[in-house]
């Protein structure tokens, strides 16, 4: 089991003898990897990113795995793409990375004997994760929980964090059959904000997540400015179901945000977080926001996830 990730896959194990065409072909995928990223403290992350970026283009092309294979094969792509940043990589090194893999995936033949024993490895690897109903995704500093299972009429929790902000709390993420973005929240004063935000930094305009050097475990640290972020605004706000409280909360509001909040969303760096501004209005009708921060961390594999 990958000790950063938690996948039960190593491709590197795979192949046919030392000596065989299969442990060349297999073989090469560790030396173009170590070509990308050479550190020896991420060198473990980006490999398994390289061996699974590789299956998991193989797959798009040949049609190797099952659906459900399929995406727990990307949800592990998705987590180790996590790990290799976490662990020092640059966006530029993952992308080159991750180009290298599609590129050699590229070139194999779909009835290629290599490839048929790779696909194998992995079917045995991750037929059982496939049938996983919950993980939990530990970040930096906070947790995403993903919940496979779902209600046709109770809304619950899909993919989850919890956050405090004073004596506020919330609860963000995917909830319901549709996967809805939502932000739900819980006021200490009973105070009622009339809107929500979401600030998300565009990776159109910026080069990478805005982190300060000692932002330790300070998710405020890990923004950006105003001015680089895309902002979305909530759909609806009404009263929140009991299933979507936080913990031992009996009260609180349910604000929805649009789907483009979620591919913003999955387009970040996990080590920055993003802000959820809730918006009240203050004496002589000001605008007062109270803000909470939630770690993008592996949102992204928890959403591949839940697929």
């Amino acid at each position: 089991m990958a000790a950063e990730t938690g996948f039960p896959f190593r491709l590197s194990r795979l192949g046919t003898h030392p000596k065989g065409r299969g442990a060349r072909w297999i073989g090469a995928l560790i030396g173009l990897a170590a070509m990308v990223v050479p550190t020896a403290l991420y060198a473990n992350a980006a490999d398994q990113l390289y061996e699974r970026t590789l299956m998991t283009a193989a797959d798009g092309r040949c049609r190797l795995f099952s659906s459900t294979v399929s995406a727990a094969l990307d949800a592990s792509r998705a987590q180790a793409r996590g790990a290799t940043l976490r662990s020092g990589a640059s966006e530029l090194q993952v992308a080159a990375l991750e180009q290298r893999a599609r590129a050699k995936a590229a070139g194999a033949a779909c009835d290629s004997k290599d490839l048929a024993l790779a696909a194998s490895r992995v079917k045995k690897a991750f037929e059982g994760y496939s049938q996983m109903l919950a993980m939990n995704y530990p970040g930096d500093v906070a947790s995403w929980k993903a919940e496979r299972s779902v209600s046709a009429t109770i809304p619950v929790w899909r993919l989850s964090q919890p956050a405090t902000f004073g004596g506020d709390r919330l609860m963000f993420g995917l909830a319901g059959r549709a996967k809805a973005m939502m932000a739900v929240a819980t006021f200490d004063n009973g105070q009622r904000p009339y809107a929500a935000r979401i600030l998300a930094r565009d990776t159109s305009r910026t080069l990478g997540p805005y982190i300060a050097s000692n932002a330790g475990r300070n998710l405020a640290s890990k923004v950006a400015p105003r001015n680089a972020n895309l902002v979305f605004t909530a759909q609806t706000r009404e009263e929140a179901p009991l299933t979507l409280l936080p913990t031992s909360a009996k009260t609180g509001l349910a604000f929805r945000f649009p789907p483009a909040a979620i591919d913003a969303m999955l387009r970040l760096d996990p080590r920055e977080a993003v802000t959820v501004e809730f918006v009240f209005q203050g004496r002589g009708g000001d605008e007062v926001t109270r803000k909470a921060y939630i770690e993008v961390g592996d949102f992204a594999a928890g959403y591949a996830f839940l697929r």
